[in-house]
């Protein structure tokens, strides 16, 4: 069990839905759901979905996730570096995406339970997300888990042609990194 804010979560299961390791035939599942995402405006300044190539290097090549329900996956989870340089290798970015038809069931919570869990498994100390503003659903999955606002990153970057804010979020793990 993982506890954050007075909420347990099992990381590995929840009701009928399962956490698992990402494998080589969930790459089609993984593209459609991350296109949903990217259709929302509110999930990423990505416009397109990358090859499998491009985000298979753009990934660490742990902590790669799917939430199964009933054999389907309902959606994934995924660890970037921050930065290459060694003084960060202890501190990855989140991106945690649900199919549209799977929102509000708990696939989220599952996910991003397991992600930490993995993730300090494997030395990383901090956790950042980026999110914008709107998508208050994301901002408070990661809440729960114990990440804090940083602050908020004004105009950083256009989406289809409009400026736009992210909030910057960061765990800070209390197992790993702490001497």
């Amino acid at each position: 069990m993982i506890a954050t804010d007075n909420i347990s979560v099992k990381p590995h299961m929840i009701n009928s839905l399962t956490v698992e390791a990402m494998g080589p035939g969930d790459w089609e599942a993984v593209v459609r759901i991350y296109r949903e995402g990217i259709a929302t405006g509110a999930a990423t300044f990505e416009t397109a979905t990358p090859s499998w190539e491009s985000w298979d290097a753009a990934h660490l090549p742990f902590a790669r996730l799917v939430a199964r329900e009933h054999g389907e996956i309902a959606g994934w989870a995924a660890l970037s570096p921050v930065s290459r340089r060694a003084a960060y290798a202890g501190v990855a970015e989140v991106s945690v995406y649900v199919a549209e038809a799977c929102r509000g069931r708990g696939v989220g919570n599952a996910l991003l339970g397991r992600l930490i869990s993995e993730a300090e498994a494997k030395g990383i100390w901090t956790l950042q997300a980026v999110v914008f503003p709107e998508n208050t659903a994301t901002l408070a999955l990661h809440k729960r888990f114990g990440f804090r606002e940083v602050g908020r990153r004004e105009r950083i970057s256009k989406l289809r042609e409009k400026w736009r804010d992210t909030i910057l979020l960061e765990r800070r793990s209390t197992e790993v990194g702490i001497d």
